[in-house]
């Protein structure tokens, strides 16, 4: 019995250390595309300048 329940702390575990993993991965991802993402000037805010 005692087995049985050491290895089901044992997947849970793991499971547990996937998925930390994959969101470590999916916030890794994120920050490489805002870091490559080219800086656009919001043109909304500047003034208007028609001379």
């Amino acid at each position: 019995m005692a087995k049985d329940q050491n290895s089901y702390a044992k997947r849970q575990r793991e499971l547990v250390k996937k998925r930390k993993a994959e969101e470590k991965r999916e916030r890794r991802r994120k920050k490489k595309e805002q870091a490559n993402a080219p800086i656009e000037p919001n043109l909304d805010d500047q003034p208007a300048t028609d001379e």
